[in-house]
């Protein structure tokens, strides 16, 4: 019986593995303003999102499947350009949210998570059960953890329209990490060449990578 559905499995793996492997272009942590338009937010929510799946061939199963989306500055000025577009915001009121929005980037680094994985209680990264550690990673191999994980338990409309990987088969989340830590230590370093994501456990590792252009003054 295993046998009957194994070779399309096996496609289904090689196809996923080599849409997983799409090399992404260098991307720009560079603060200043931005020209965007309401239709430029796909585009650039493509830019910031990396996704990866880890397989088990023992389990025939998936042991991570897993999408962030890294809320940069950049990511976070098309965000409100484009909700400002759809709630019909008032130009202040549009400026207000955007300059709150860039200050807390300054601050902290955010991402958007969905994830499934072989066991639904294991893939509450918030939860006691939960099979994975997730850290955010320099080039130096400095390893920070989250300051909050939060779970979003009833994604709204506006989750599901501008995250398109939201799915009700994935667990979503909103992981925080520190700018800096209490040493001064700056957790994105200036002139950084790429950052990586790590989901490690018990169950497997996946690792998302963001390629970063160098920054003007590093």
């Amino acid at each position: 019986m295993r046998r009957a559905w194994a070779l399309p499995l096996l496609w289904l793996v090689i196809g996923v593995g080599a849409a997983s492997g799409c090399k992404h272009p260098k991307i720009s942590m560079q603060p200043g303003a931005r020209t965007f338009t309401p239709e430029s937010y796909i585009s650039v929510w493509e830019a910031w999102t990396r996704d990866k799946e880890s397989f088990s061939w023992k389990e025939l199963a998936h042991e991570i499947h897993v999408a962030a989306t890294f809320e940069s500055w950049e990511f976070r000025w098309a965000y409100v350009v484009r909700y400002a577009y759809d709630y019909s915001l008032k130009p202040e009121a549009r400026d207000e949210m955007l300059d709150a929005s860039l200050a807390s980037s300054r601050q902290e680094h955010r991402f958007f998570v969905t994830l499934s994985g072989m066991d639904f209680r294991e893939s509450n990264l918030a939860g006691k059960s939960s099979a994975w550690r997730v850290l955010l990673i320099d080039p130096a191999g400095n390893q920070t953890v989250p300051v909050l994980m939060e779970r979003v338990k009833r994604p709204t409309a506006v989750d599901r329209v501008y995250f398109p990987q939201v799915s009700p088969y994935r667990e979503t989340f909103r992981l925080t990490f520190p700018a800096v830590e209490a040493d001064g230590r700056k957790t994105i370093p200036d002139g950084a060449k790429f950052i990586l994501l790590r989901f490690t456990g018990a169950r497997g590792r996946a690792d998302l990578r963001w390629d970063l252009q160098p920054t003007q003054g590093a």
